[in-house]
């Protein structure tokens, strides 16, 4: 049967979701504890979206396909209890502080942790005054040493709404698309008096979140002015002069999934290489 896991992590500590040799990762402490659990040699996870070394998620969503008599077996003792919760009680007590699985559940039909959802949603965290740094945050706001005009931010993040080709904001991988839909894009200070970027899309190439926050960084303390993000992307190129922000102020907040009779259909799609139809960028 397919499990569905919700979870969330501190990256702080993790070389990032992907599973790599010879280093600590998300996907690699949560597979080893599942096998443990399970008395499986390995169960593989598939996520909604790959997080960097040092980006944190509260929202992250997996998917795992496990025997159903391993299921039974790793919550033989539990009668009181569904096998798929005595597993999230028997997971969360091996995993380590900095990750932990909020549910595990039966996986509808169709279900695809990364090709069924719908969108993902982002948070990207800036102290820019004396007042709004905290100590007690620094591993999930980056301190930004001038301040910011979230007027002039929002004006040129509505530029960048709608499907585009995301290229100019890309780390480039063979063979992979960076056409995306860019859903929401706005930035607001919380009760702290923190610069709280949200950023939702339907996916996101590598490093997209955070070349775009870099760009609009440089319009918010002054350097440029709110056409340059816009600019930048009608060029299709990367541009030297847009800084990738820091990972560990990005969050994966949320993943949002289609109604269960639309799971199967939303993976199909998500599968088909995206290309812009008209030849340019749509808003």
């Amino acid at each position: 049967m397919r499990l569905r896991l919700d979870l969330g992590y501190d990256g702080t500590g993790f070389h990032g979701w992907a599973a790599q040799p010879g280093l600590r990762t998300v996907q690699g402490t949560l597979e080893t504890s599942l096998a443990r659990v399970l008395r499986l040699e390995s169960v593989p996870l598939t996520c909604a979206g790959r997080t960097d070394t040092g980006v944190h998620a509260r929202g992250q969503v997996a998917h795992a396909d496990v025997a159903t008599d391993a299921l039974a077996a790793a919550a033989a003792g539990r009668s009181d209890r569904p096998p798929a919760e005595a597993l999230l009680r028997r997971l969360n007590g091996v995993l380590p502080p900095d990750v932990r699985v909020r549910a595990v559940t039966a996986a509808p039909e169709g279900f695809d942790a990364r090709f069924s959802a719908l969108w993902r949603r982002y948070a990207y965290r800036l102290a820019d005054t004396p007042a709004a740094v905290d100590p007690l945050s620094r591993t999930m706001v980056l301190a930004w040493p001038r301040p910011l005009d979230l007027g002039a931010m929002n004006a040129a993040s509505a530029a960048l709404l709608g499907e585009h080709d995301f290229a100019a904001f890309c780390k480039r991988r063979e063979g992979a698309t960076t056409v995306r839909s860019l859903l929401e894009l706005a930035w607001r200070r919380d009760d702290a008096g923190v610069a709280v970027g949200t950023v939702r899309a339907d996916a996101f190439c590598h490093h997209m979140v955070r070349s775009i926050a870099g760009a609009l960084v440089a319009v918010g303390d002054g350097r440029r002015p709110p056409s340059w993000p816009a600019e930048v992307l009608a060029r299709g190129l990367r541009d030297g002069a847009v800084t990738v922000l820091h990972a560990h102020a990005l969050t994966l907040e949320e993943v949002a999934y289609p109604g269960d009779d639309e799971l199967a259909a939303r993976a199909a799609q998500a599968r088909r290489v995206r290309v812009l139809t008209d030849g340019g960028s749509r808003g």
